[in-house]
């Protein structure tokens, strides 16, 4: 007992805790500087919009798996800012993957018009961006003849750093064009309009 006192009697009382904060209201006046003064709503919504992308992928060739591999430990695209997700409408960018045929243009139609606005499209490889080897067969369509393509990846297939710049570009794009906020403005982009297909795409699912 008299060594468990001894030994207390020689730490002496503990120590208070500290929190660093900084200072609050030097943080607070320079947030409001940004957000109301040097930089407008528009900047923000798109700085925002460039490092919150959603993609859906549309998956119809071997490009899905580079797509898998560009988001895998290895080449980690999470880290620019865009994550993969399933529904689209929770989503704002779709890599078209491969071929696309009518039916599939279809598909492909319907799930660009549930996206919501601003929402963004990338080509990925030969056969999205002209048919590939199936240039030409009676049943194909160019991605870019039913959505509003913003950015095209050459190669077939394309690697994963390939997509990764290409997410970059469109990073650049959405900045340095103001795309977000110019499109939440006026309700559509006036660079990128929405293709009206040649032909009804749908028509087999009508009946």
């Amino acid at each position: 007992m008299s060594t468990l006192r001894s030994r207390e009697a020689r730490a002496g009382p503990p120590e208070e805790g500290r929190l660093y904060v900084g200072n609050l209201d030097a943080a607070a006046r320079r947030a409001r500087e940004l957000l109301l003064g040097k930089m407008k709503l528009g900047k923000l919504v798109d700085w925002g919009t460039a490092f919150s992308l959603w993609p859906v992928h549309f998956t119809t060739s071997c490009c899905g798996c580079e797509f898998a591999a560009t988001w895998s430990p290895r080449f980690d695209a999470e880290r620019y800012g865009a994550l993969p997700w399933l529904s689209p409408r929770q989503t704002n960018l779709i890599v078209i993957e491969g071929t696309v045929t009518k039916k599939m243009g279809c598909a492909l139609r319907l799930v660009w018009e549930q996206m919501p606005h601003p929402k963004f499209a990338i080509a990925m490889g030969a056969c999205a961006l002209d048919g590939g080897i199936f240039y030409n067969s009676y049943n194909i369509v160019r991605p870019w003849e039913v959505v509003p393509v913003d950015v095209f990846i050459p190669g077939c297939p394309p690697r994963p750093e390939a997509l990764a710049r290409a997410i970059v570009e469109l990073q650049r794009l959405i900045r340095e064009k103001g795309v977000a906020s110019k499109w939440i403005e006026e309700g559509e982009r006036e660079d990128k309009p929405a293709p009206i297909p040649k032909e009804d795409l749908c028509s087999w699912w009508r009946g």
